[in-house]
């Protein structure tokens, strides 16, 4: 191993090595000891497989062993695959020119090896996999063969469990995820001795790496979760959610700002924008490069954005139907309040598109002709396919969920961003494990990644309500389904026009999913899809030249045969969005600054600057 560290490595002092591994013991101890405390407070859950994980497990592993022939082909399989790796593993020892079967001959042909079948060809390195991006992966013989061998068993065990037939839908749903989460979590790359570039720093830092990285465990362990971020690098309204603007109104449940203008002239017709209240709204407006509300103000529009607040126990009556009262119903009078204006155009983001939907059905059960169109960033109406979310998701699970919201009155919202980050554990978990904890490194400032630890709490009646009706039992797409104060909802009911953008790679809302909006909405319906996730193919703004999109005029019923109409353009999306919503906007007026709205002596005065104080409670 020491012969494949960097020559002319300077080897610390062994006085150092002892000092260091001292103070590693005795922080370890320290630790410790603090665990056993707390562990002594608790008493034991009543339900010890509230995810009820070992069923899913037991009913694979009754599956599994029914068809012993399987089993046997998977093993044989296996045992060839592996045979593959030692030949390879041999001649990469004995023979360093020896090219793997990861490289190609000179004359574009695969090496001779690559007869393995395709289950053994993906333990070949990925594009794109962060994990094994250390030279050492591909040069070091050693290395190299841990990590295909990983690779190798990872993908064997991951194909055993999604082949076996005979599990329920939710059962082969749940043992799919966790066993991909087990396996995220078993590579080597999270580990000190299977390591490269760990052992490198280790031995660079005589262990100092070690230290610092258990100091970090020690402080995330107090506050609970992984610090992503520099948080200290960040204040709201300081050098993250800039843009000027004022909140003009606020109730219990929101505040809604209006944002100054930057031209001298707007559009007639306001924008406002309802965000998911299970995050904060400025994702939407992080930094001025990136800040979706500042280039929409750019554009012309009168931006008004709700901050939705952190509920604690006192919101826990809060459901639903509340939030569509007392959020964006009551932001549209405080529009009209300010600007004189009744009509406006609104965009909703993931939950908040949720809720927009709802309340356009609300709304035309009521004759409400306020809201003139409906802009919709990657939401889900129809939960038939919603996507990895919905291990989560099922009545067993539930019953304990609402038992742990109803003793506190709400979800805690850490627990909400741990489920999200499994989702993307790589990225999201074991990236961080080995960075802080390994490493030993401080994590680098990153606006997205302080956004997404600052994580809000759920009214418990409100998540109930939501995760019941929609994610189980998808009510909100039979007319009349769910009813909200005393109206049947009907989404078919919905005919202004809706302009509809979701991502292709997007695992919180599949754009399949999303696609089927399109079926449910009458109306004039625009279908445009961005490539990556739920958060990058949203926040891409046009001066970034990143990623693509895709739009094709036609919404057929099918998304794959939409997509293969479509036609693929570079960039983002936003201009495209823009040209929509300016042609529904009406005509220019002259600029509105907060506080001083058409009709002066009514106009909402200003309560305080932006971004308000509901976004900064943690």
């Amino acid at each position: 191993m020491v012969d494949q560290h960097p020559e002319g490595i300077k080897l610390p002092d062994p006085a150092e090595i002892t000092e260091t591994m001292t103070a590693i013991s005795e922080k370890s101890q320290a630790m410790i000891e603090r665990f056993l405390i707390q562990q002594s407070g608790q008493t034991l859950e009543n339900e010890p497989d509230p995810m009820r994980i070992g069923k899913a497990f037991w009913e694979l592993s009754q599956q599994f062993w029914s068809d012993p022939e399987k089993a046997v082909k998977l093993q044989t399989d296996l045992w060839q695959g592996y045979n593959s790796l030692w030949l390879e593993a041999s001649n990469n020892f004995f023979n360093p020119e020896h090219k793997s079967p990861e490289h190609q001959s000179n004359d574009g042909r695969e090496s001779s090896s690559d007869h393995q079948t395709a289950k053994s060809k993906s333990q070949k390195k990925k594009k794109g996999d962060r994990r094994f991006q250390d030279e050492a992966w591909e040069d070091n013989p050693f290395f190299h063969f841990l990590k295909q061998s990983y690779l190798l068993t990872a993908n064997t065990i991951h194909t055993s469990v999604k082949d076996v037939d005979g599990l329920s839908e939710e059962d082969a749903r749940k043992v799919d995820f966790y066993t991909k989460q087990f396996l995220d979590a078993l590579s080597p790359s999270n580990f000190l001795m299977t390591n490269p570039q760990i052992l490198r720093a280790t031995a660079e830092s005589g262990g100092k790496n070690l230290l610092q990285g258990l100091e970090h465990l020690i402080s995330d362990l107090e506050k609970g979760r992984i610090k992503m971020t520099d948080e200290d690098a960040f204040a709201l309204g300081e050098n993250i959610a800039t843009s000027e603007g004022s909140v003009i109104y606020e109730n219990e449940l929101m505040q809604l700002i209006q944002y100054a203008p930057t031209t001298e002239k707007v559009y007639s017709r306001p924008l406002m924008i309802i965000p998911p209240w299970i995050n904060k709204f400025y994702i939407l407006d992080l930094k001025a490069k990136n800040s979706f509300v500042k280039w929409a103000v750019e554009q012309g529009f009168t931006v008004f954005m709700i901050s939705w607040v952190n509920p604690d126990e006192s919101l826990a009556h809060y459901s639903f139907e509340n939030y569509m009262l007392r959020g964006p119903l009551a932001a549209l009078d405080a529009i009209e309040e300010a600007t004189g204006v009744k009509d406006v155009n609104v965009i909703g983001y993931c939950l908040g598109g949720t809720l927009l939907a709802s309340t356009l059905a609300y709304m035309a059960e009521k004759k409400d002709k306020r809201i003139k169109s409906g802009t919709f960033f990657v939401t889900m109406t129809d939960f038939a396919e919603a996507g990895e979310l919905r291990v989560f998701i099922d009545e067993e699970q539930m019953e304990v969920l609402e038992k742990k919201m109803s003793d506190r009155g709400y979800l805690d919202g850490a627990e909400m961003g741990t489920t999200f980050n499994m989702l993307r554990a790589n990225d999201l978990i074991w990236s961080f494990v080995v960075n802080n904890y390994l490493l030993g490194k401080t994590p680098f400032p990153f606006d997205l990644l302080y956004w997404n630890s600052d994580t809000t709490r759920m009214p418990a009646k409100m998540h109930s309500f939501y995760l019941r009706n929609m994610y189980l039992d998808n009510k909100l797409v039979e007319p009349g389904g769910i009813i909200l104060d005393g109206v049947p909802i009907d989404l078919g009911k919905i005919d202004v026009p809706s302009f509809m953008i979701s991502a292709k790679e997007d695992h919180i809302a599949p754009w399949k999913s999303t696609y089927a909006n399109t079926k449910h909405f009458s109306g004039e319906k625009e279908f445009v899809l961005a490539a990556s996730g739920h958060i990058a193919g949203i926040i891409n703004p046009p001066a970034a030249e990143k990623y693509s999109h895709w739009i094709n005029s036609e919404t057929p019923d099918d998304p794959d045969q939409w997509l293969e109409g479509a036609k693929e353009h570079p960039g983002s999306w936003w201009p495209h969005w823009a040209k929509w919503a300016q042609k529904k906007s009406g005509k220019f007026v002259p600029a509105r600054t907060p506080g001083e709205g058409m009709f002066k002596d009514k106009a909402l005065k200003v309560i305080e600057p932006a971004p308000g104080r509901y976004v900064k409670s943690r």
